[in-house]
C-alpha cells in the first residue's frame, strides 16, 4: 500500500508533504473560526441577555450540544466512501453559509425570558448551523487525510486542530477585539469561513473516488468495547472539568485578574498539541512528573494564601497543563485504528462536555466551595500514568498481593496518624508549623508510593486534607459560605465587626454593636456616594427617589431617609438572601426595612423602568474586581440617562485593581453629553480604624448646576476630561485591553 499521494487512483497529483500542509491548514483554520465564534457571539448577546450566569451556563451547552453533534456527524459519514464524505460535507458547508454574516438573530425577547429556553434557541438558530459544520472539521478531515495518503496516521494532525483553537482563543481578546468594532468582527469572520470553504474543497480534491482503492478506512478492525469508551471518556472528563474548576478556582480563592480564564483554557488547548506529538519524548517526560505534583502542588494550592496568590496561581496552571498531557497523553497511547478515529474523538466530545457539565452546572449547586477542584485532583491521581522513581522504592513494593494490603493498610494508618496529629498538635509537639510539617511527612510517605495507585492516592487525599481541606469543610460545617453561579460568599466575624468576601473581592464590613448603621469601605460619608447621598435632600427634596446597582451587604440603605424611595437592583439571589432574607448582614433590616430589590441584570431591569423615574443612580456592580463590560457602554449610559430626572446624578464606582476605568466613563460622558466630576477618597487614620477605604467615584449629571452644587465646597473633585485617543465602549465595540494597568504602564496612577 503506497503512501504517496499521487499514487493514490482518481485523486489529484500531490506530494505527502504538500498534502500534510494543506490539511493542517485547512484544521488549523476551522478550529481558529470555532474559537472566535463563541466569545464574538456572547459579546454580542450581552446587551440582549444581560450578564446573568444562566445565559453563559446555556450558551456553553448550547456549544456543546453543537460540538458532539459535528462530531457525531462527522462519525456518521464515516458509513460512505471518502468522495461521498466531500460532497456531503461541502453541501452542509454551504447551506450553513445561508446564515453568514455571522450575528443575533432579529427578534424582540419578553421581558419576562427565561434563559434556560431562549438562549439556546437564540444561539441555535443565530449560530447553530455554522457551528455544527466547522466543529466536523478536526475529525472529518483527519480520516480524509488517512485516506489521501494511504493510510498514513492522523491523530497527529489533531494538534493543528488546537494550535488553531488556542489562536482563535488569544487572538479574540488580544487583536480582534481591540481592533475591530462587532460588524468587523464578523465580516472577518466570514471572510475566514470563505477560506475554510476553499481549503476543504482542495482537500477533498486529493481523496480517491472509490471507497475500495482504500482499504484502510473500511472499519476492518475490531470495535472499542463499552469499557474502553469509558475510559476514553473519563480521560477526557477530568482535564475539560480540571480546566474550568482551576479557572473558578483560581478567580475566586486566588486572584481575580480580568481575562484569567484565557490562560486556563489555552494551556488546556495546548495539551492535546503536546500530548498528540509522533515523538513521545516530551509528552512521556511531562507524564513522569504529573504523579509529584500532584502530591506536592495540589494540597499547597488549595491552602489559598493570599500572601502567595500569582505563584499559587502559577501553580495552578502548571498543574492543569501536567494534569492534562498526562491524561490525553494516555488517551493518545488508546487511541483506535484510524477507521475507528471518528468513534475515538466522539468519547472525547462527550467526556468533555460532561466535564463542562459537572464544573460549570452542577458543582455551583451541589458544594458550597470549589470541591470540584480537589476532587478533580483526586481523580487525576486515579487516572495518570504511574511508575516507581527509583528501582527500590519499586522492591518495597514487591511481594505477594497478601504482602501487598498489609502494605496499604500501613500507608492508611500512618497518613492517617500524621494528619490527626498534624491538626491537632498535641501539646505543641510539632511546633508553629504543625500543618506544614504533617504535610511535607505525608508527602514523603507519597513519593515512597508513587507507582502504586492505591498508597499514592491515599497520601495524596491526606494532603489535600490537612493543607487546606479541613478548613474548608468547617467552614462548610459552619455554614459560613454562600455559593451560586457568580461565586463564592465567605462571611467571616470577629468581635468587632462581620465582612462580606466574594472570592478574593470585599464586598462589605458591618461594625458590630452601636456603630452597626455606620456606612464603611468604599461607602464612608466623605467618598463620592456618600457625599451624594448626605446632599439628597438638599439637592432633590424629602421625596428623593434612588436607585443602587448592586446590593452587597446592604452598605448603602443606612443612607435612607423616610419619604425617600430607594430600589436596589441586584442579579445575585445569593447576595439578597445574605443581606436582607434573615442573613448576617443587618443594613438593610435596620436601615430599609422592606427595601424594593430588582432581581435580575440590571441593564435590562432599568430598561424596563419608566422614564425620569430616579433622581440618583449609583452604579456599583462589581463583578469579582471588574465592573461588567456592557453596563459600561455609551448605550448602556443612554438607559441611565433616561431612568434619570433631567438633574439627575448617576454615581459610577470604579475602584479597581487591574483596570483604569475613568477614561471608558470620561467617553462615555462625552458622548452622551454628561458633565462629570471624580473624586479619589482618601480616608484619615480615624476613618481607617471604623474599617474606612480608598475609594474612586465618579458623578455625572446632564445638569451643570446639580454637579456643581454637589462638589461645591468639597474639595478632592476634579473635573473628568476624556483621554485622548481612547475610543470608548459600545455595545458594537469595547475592549478592556486599553485600560489594563499591567498593559499600559502609564495607567498604573490613573
Amino acid at each position: 500500500m503506497s503512501s504517496a499521494v499521487s499514487r493514490v487512483e482518481g485523486g489529484v497529483d500531490a506530494s505527502p508533504h504538500v498534502a500534510r500542509g494543506l490539511f493542517v491548514v485547512a484544521i488549523l483554520s476551522g478550529s481558529f473560526l470555532l474559537f472566535l465564534v463563541q466569545p464574538m457571539v456572547a459579546r454580542m448577546a450581552l446587551p440582549k441577555l444581560g450578564g446573568a450566569p444562566a445565559v453563559w451556563n446555556s450558551a456553553m451547552l448550547v456549544y456543546q450540544a453543537l460540538l458532539l453533534g459535528g462530531y457525531a456527524y462527522a462519525h456518521w459519514l464515516g458509513r460512505v466512501p471518502p468522495r461521498m464524505q466531500a460532497a456531503i460535507h461541502l453541501g452542509v458547508l454551504a447551506v450553513a453559509a445561508l446564515w453568514l454574516p455571522i450575528g443575533l438573530f432579529a427578534m424582540d425577547l419578553p421581558a419576562n425570558a427565561e434563559p434556560a429556553f431562549w438562549v439556546p434557541w437564540l444561539f441555535g438558530a443565530s449560530i447553530g448551523p455554522l457551528f455544527f459544520a466547522i466543529s466536523a472539521q478536526a475529525p472529518l478531515l483527519q480520516r480524509w487525510y488517512s485516506a489521501a495518503t494511504g493510510g498514513r496516521d492522523p491523530y497527529a494532525l489533531y494538534a493543528a486542530s488546537n494550535i488553531g483553537s488556542f489562536g482563535g482563543l488569544l487572538a479574540y481578546p488580544l487583536v480582534v477585539e481591540p481592533l475591530l468594532a462587532l460588524k468587523g468582527q464578523s465580516l472577518l469572520w466570514t471572510s475566514g469561513y470563505a477560506l475554510v470553504f476553499v481549503l476543504v474543497a482542495a482537500c477533498a480534491t486529493l481523496l480517491p473516488r472509490k471507497a475500495a482503492e482504500t482499504p484502510h478506512i473500511v472499519h476492518h478492525s475490531p470495535p472499542a468495547g463499552a469499557r474502553r469508551v469509558a475510559h476514553w471518556i473519563l480521560l477526557a472528563f477530568v482535564p475539560s472539568g480540571l480546566m474550568l474548576a482551576t479557572t473558578t478556582f483560581l478567580t475566586t480563592d486566588i486572584v481575580a485578574v480580568p481575562m484569567l480564564w484565557v490562560l486556563p483554557l489555552g494551556l488546556y488547548l495546548l495539551s492535546f498539541s503536546v500530548a498528540f506529538l509522533n515523538d513521545r519524548s516530551l509528552p512521556d517526560v511531562l507524564t513522569k512528573f504529573v504523579p509529584v505534583t500532584l502530591l506536592l502542588f495540589g494540597a499547597t494550592l488549595i491552602a489559598g494564601h493570599q500572601a502567595l496568590a500569582y505563584v499559587n496561581a502559577l501553580i495552578g496552571l502548571l498543574l492543569l497543563f501536567l494534569v492534562s498531557v498526562a491524561l490525553h497523553g494516555r488517551m493518545y497511547a488508546l487511541r483506535p485504528a484510524p477507521d475507528r478515529l471518528t468513534g475515538f474523538y466522539l468519547a472525547m466530545s462527550v467526556g468533555g462536555a460532561l466535564g463542562g457539565v459537572f464544573s460549570g452546572l452542577l458543582a455551583p449547586v451541589l458544594f458550597d466551595w470549589t470541591y470540584e477542584y480537589p476532587l478533580l485532583i483526586l481523580a487525576a491521581g486515579a487516572l495518570v500514568p504511574q511508575a516507581f522513581l527509583l528501582p527500590a522504592i519499586g522492591r518495597l513494593w514487591s511481594g505477594a498481593a497478601q504482602v501487598y494490603r498489609i502494605k496499604v493498610l500501613a500507608v492508611a494508618l500512618a497518613v492517617s496518624v500524621v494528619v490527626l496529629v498534624g491538626i491537632a498538635n498535641p501539646g505543641g509537639v510539632l511546633g508553629e508549623m504543625h500543618e506544614q510539617i504533617a504535610f511535607l511527612l505525608v508527602a514523603i510517605i507519597g513519593l515512597l508510593a508513587i507507582g502504586r495507585r492505591v498508597p499514592f492516592l491515599i497520601a495524596l487525599a491526606g494532603g489535600l486534607f490537612i493543607f487546606g481541606g479541613y478548613r474548608s469543610i468547617q467552614m462548610s460545617i459552619a455554614d459560613a459560605r454562600t455559593r451560586s453561579y457568580f461565586g463564592v460568599y465567605t462571611v467571616t466575624e470577629t468581635d468587632s465587626e462581620r465582612r462580606l468576601a466574594h472570592g478574593t473581592t470585599l464586598h462589605g464590613i458591618q461594625l458590630l454593636g452601636a456603630r452597626s448603621r455606620l456606612p464603611t469601605t468604599y461607602y464612608v460619608a466623605g467618598s463620592g456616594v456618600g457625599q451624594a447621598m448626605l446632599a439628597l435632600p438638599r439637592l432633590y427634596g424629602p421625596g428623593a427617589r434612588v436607585g443602587v446597582v448592586g446590593l452587597g451587604s446592604g452598605t448603602l440603605a443606612c443612607y435612607a431617609r423616610p419619604g425617600q424611595q430607594w430600589r436596589f437592583y441586584e442579579i445575585d439571589p445569593a447576595v439578597v438572601k445574605l443581606s436582607r432574607d434573615s442573613g448576617p448582614f443587618t443594613f438593610l433590616p435596620q436601615c430599609l426595612p422592606g427595601a424594593d430589590i430588582a432581581i435580575g441584570d440590571a441593564r435590562l431591569r432599568l430598561g424596563e423602568a419608566p422614564a425620569a423615574s430616579l433622581d440618583l443612580l449609583a452604579l456599583d456592580a462589581f463583578s469579582s474586581d471588574a465592573v461588567p463590560m456592557h453596563l459600561m457602554t455609551s448605550e448602556a449610559f443612554d438607559t441611565y440617562g433616561r431612568v434619570l430626572a433631567p438633574n439627575g446624578l448617576l454615581l459610577v464606582h470604579i475602584s479597581n485593581r487591574f483596570l483604569a476605568l475613568s477614561p471608558v466613563v470620561a467617553a462615555a460622558a462625552e458622548k452622551g453629553g454628561w458633565h462629570a466630576a471624580r473624586l479619589i477618597y482618601e480616608p484619615s487614620a480615624l476613618e481607617k480604624h471604623d474599617e474606612a477605604s480608598v475609594s474612586d467615584w465618579i458623578a455625572l449629571s446632564r445638569s451643570l448646576p446639580t454637579l456643581i452644587a454637589l462638589t461645591q465646597g468639597h474639595p478632592g473633585w476634579r473635573t473628568l476630561t476624556p483621554r485622548a485617543g481612547f475610543t470608548g465602549w459600545t455595545d458594537d465595540y469595547a475592549s478592556v485591553v486599553p485600560v489594563m494597568r499591567a498593559f499600559n504602564p502609564s495607567l498604573a496612577e490613573e
